[in-house]
C-alpha cells in the first residue's frame, strides 16, 4: 500500500525541494525563498533552508548574478536592464557590481551589436534617429552607450547639427 503523503511540509521536503530547483538552474536566495514559502513552506524555514544551502556552497548570489549577466548580454541587454533585473532579485548592490565588472563587456560596442542586428541603415531622419535611440534605451543601455552606437552606425545625433 503506498504511503500517504503528510500535508505538513518538512523541513527535509524543503530541502530536497530546494535542491532540486538548483538543479535546474541558479536561483537568487530570494527567489529560492520565495519558491519555497510558495510550496507550503512557513517563512523561517524557508530562510534557514536557503541559508544552510547557501553555507554548504549550493546556493549563491554570486554565482546566479554571474550566470544572468552572461545570459542577458548574450541576449543583448544592456547593464541598466541587467542591473534591474538584479535588483529585482534581491541580490545584494556588492554582488550586482561585482558581476557587472566581471564580465568586461565593451557596453558601446555591444549596443553597436545589437544596432546593427536591429536595423540595416543608419538614421537619416530625426524620427527614425528616436527609433533607434529608444531601441536602444529600452535594451537598457545608458545614453552615452546609445548615442555612441548610433554614431558608429553613421547616424548623426540631433546635436551634432552644424
Amino acid at each position: 500500500m503506498p504511503r500517504k503523503r503528510s500535508s505538513e511540509p518538512t523541513a527535509q521536503g524543503g530541502r530536497e525541494t530546494a535542491l532540486r530547483l538548483l538543479s535546474r538552474r541558479e536561483h537568487a536566495a530570494a527567489e529560492l525563498k520565495y519558491k519555497l514559502v510558495r510550496r507550503g513552506h512557513d517563512e523561517s524555514t524557508a530562510a534557514d533552508i536557503v541559508g544552510q544551502l547557501a553555507g554548504a556552497g549550493w546556493q549563491s548570489d554570486a554565482r546566479y548574478a554571474g550566470m544572468l549577466v552572461r545570459s542577458r548580454v548574450e541576449q543583448g541587454y544592456g547593464p541598466l536592464r541587467i542591473r534591474a533585473e538584479l535588483e529585482a532579485a534581491r541580490v545584494p548592490e556588492n554582488e550586482i557590481r561585482a558581476a557587472l565588472d566581471a564580465a568586461e563587456v565593451d557596453w558601446t560596442a555591444r549596443a553597436a551589436s545589437v544596432h546593427a542586428r536591429k536595423f540595416r541603415d543608419a538614421a537619416r531622419t530625426p524620427a527614425e534617429w528616436q527609433k533607434q535611440y529608444r531601441h536602444l534605451a529600452m535594451r537598457g543601455f545608458e545614453a552615452a552607450q546609445v548615442r555612441a552606437a548610433l554614431r558608429r552606425s553613421g547616424a548623426h545625433t540631433p546635436d551634432d547639427a552644424d
